[in-house]
């Protein structure tokens, strides 16, 4: 094996730390993760940047292991490396690198007067967890570290600035933070020009001033310095000087990670968040409901986005695997939850009447900004566990569906969506359900499960062997997916109907949820 020839990939995402590194075929060799979770303080959902950069430390430290363990010679250095994280949030510095406040992240909805304005202002959606309306929110709410910032980024972002002293970001996350011109890739300046008239007394900064530069797939975004490979391997063992390509955003991961970069194709990403990525070459009217974002080579892209998917099923698997235990039983949290996501698929097409709600927190798509986790049955429902589990794994996908029917009825056509993230790593269970949501077929790649990580190393590959003139999409197809299988899903007639009926069902039961929200208060939600 040429070491050289090997890449790494390295995602921040929302639960765990992951890195997996790939050969020269892109193969993934090796893979590692650490697991971590936001926090919510005093309202607000955070990460610590020094729990972030722990979880980088001992992540790699398990790549680097089970590598040498492998192949019996030191991991000192590789072809290329790619930095990737969830999108968005408030990453803000002072002119001395000290962070001004704490990381908030995509998962907040405290943005709404922001959202109304710019989205205004720009006459294009600006949804509250971008890092401009988080900007913007600042400045509203008189908070005195704005006056400060000199370095706003993301999490992506801020690392490889640490592992390599450059201010720049990718296409794709880029787009998250402010949005682009779909001609020259790079900040509209239109809209630039309209921020800054708009903040001019508030601030002594200009927008571009403090934004990172802009890149796209298969640029170079700089080199490990010595102080950033001792930031990632504090044995000294990696060596400076290793390539980095731009830093990315998880949605533009998990497009390349599924190779679903071309026109009518798309993407959906369903682990701790949950979205449904399309590139499309359709003019979108503004909606609150849909982002419009671009691809990691700057292609625009548009996106239905929900803050919750897994969390509210993963917790109440956790307290059917407490229960086992009490009745004295013994089985991995792993095989249960196989088992519990294939004992859906004796479920009833719509649930049997029962409903789920997974709200941790607000979501835009039914006009909530708290969240209330929530399970309502009717009193002639059959309350079975295939029932129960169907309506949970039918409910992560409701809110999806509401967002999606907008770029339906502006005429956006789904030919075939790529799952990837772990509510696909039961096979055929996940897709079935989501291909029943959309009425499409849906296909997952045996690399679904690793998403993200994959994805930032096949960037990274792209830029260490991409040829003259060769495209991101044309590399993909040829070098990297050609020979890859798809397991297709496409569910019944009959299925479609039932998810149909759930979802009106679902609507009518909003109110409901609103009303949990109102009257359901405790520590968590003062």
């Amino acid at each position: 094996m040429i070491l050289e020839k090997c890449v790494i990939g390295i995602e921040f995402g929302s639960t765990r730390i992951k890195a997996v590194m790939l050969d020269e075929k892109h193969e993934i060799i090796i893979s590692n993760e650490y697991a971590w979770e936001s926090t919510l303080k005093n309202g607000i959902w955070i990460y610590t940047l020094e729990q972030a950069k722990l979880g980088l430390i001992d992540c790699y430290a398990g790549l680097k292991s089970k590598f040498e363990t492998k192949y019996r010679r030191p991991l000192s250095k590789v072809g290329a490396i790619g930095i990737s994280g969830m999108m968005h949030g408030y990453l803000v510095f002072d002119k001395r690198g000290n962070q001004l406040a704490e990381f908030r992240t995509w998962k907040n909805t405290i943005c709404a007067d922001a959202q109304d304005i710019l989205s205004a202002l720009f006459e294009f959606n600006v949804p509250q967890r971008w890092t401009v309306a988080h900007l913007y929110q600042a400045i509203l709410n008189n908070e005195k570290e704005v006056k400060e910032i000199v370095f706003a980024t993301t999490l992506a972002g801020y690392f490889h600035y640490l592992l390599t002293g450059k201010k720049v970001i990718g296409a794709n996350d880029g787009s998250g933070m402010f949005p682009l011109d779909k001609n020259t890739k790079d900040y509209d300046r239109n809209m630039v020009a309209k921020f800054d008239e708009l903040i001019k007394d508030k601030v002594d900064w200009k927008i571009l001033e403090i934004l990172p530069k802009c890149l796209v797939a298969g640029e170079n975004a700089g080199y490990l310095t010595q102080e950033g490979a001792l930031i990632i391997d504090p044995s000294g063992v990696l060596q400076a000087g290793i390539p980095l390509c731009p830093p990315e955003g998880d949605m533009g991961t998990g497009m390349i990670a599924t190779n679903s970069v071309k026109v009518g194709y798309g993407n959906s990403s369903l682990g701790t968040s949950s979205n449904i990525t399309l590139v499309t070459d359709k003019n979108i009217k503004v909606n609150k409901e849909i982002d419009i974002i671009a691809s990691p080579s700057g292609t625009p892209a548009v996106l239905v986005h929900a803050n919750n998917c897994t969390t509210d099923i993963n917790a109440w698997v956790e307290l059917l695997h407490q229960a086992i235990v009490l009745a004295g039983g013994s089985i991995q949290r792993n095989e249960l939850f196989v088992r519990l996501f294939n004992k859906s698929l004796e479920g009833e097409a719509d649930a049997g009447g029962l409903i789920s709600f997974n709200f941790f927190s607000g979501e835009a798509a039914v006009g909530v900004q708290e969240g209330r986790p929530l399970f309502v049955r009717e009193p002639d429902a059959k309350l079975s566990l295939a029932n129960f589990m169907k309506a949970h794994i039918l409910g992560i996908l409701a809110t999806l569906r509401i967002g999606l029917d907008i770029l339906i009825k502006q005429g956006v056509e789904i030919n075939k969506i790529y799952g990837h993230g772990g509510f696909f790593k039961t096979p055929v269970v996940g897709a079935r359900a989501l291909s029943a949501s959309i009425d499409a077929p849906v296909a997952t790649l045996s690399s679904a499960g690793e998403g993200g990580p994959y994805g930032e190393a096949l960037l990274a590959a792209y830029m260490l062997r991409k040829e003259e003139g060769e495209t991101l999409e044309d590399f993909l197809a040829k070098k990297v997916f050609s020979n890859v299988k798809e397991q297709i899903a496409r569910a019944s007639k009959e299925e479609v109907e039932g998810f149909n009926r759930f979802l009106a069902r679902y609507i009518a039961a909003v109110p409901v949820e609103k009303a949990a929200i109102k009257y359901v208060k405790g520590q968590y939600s003062k």
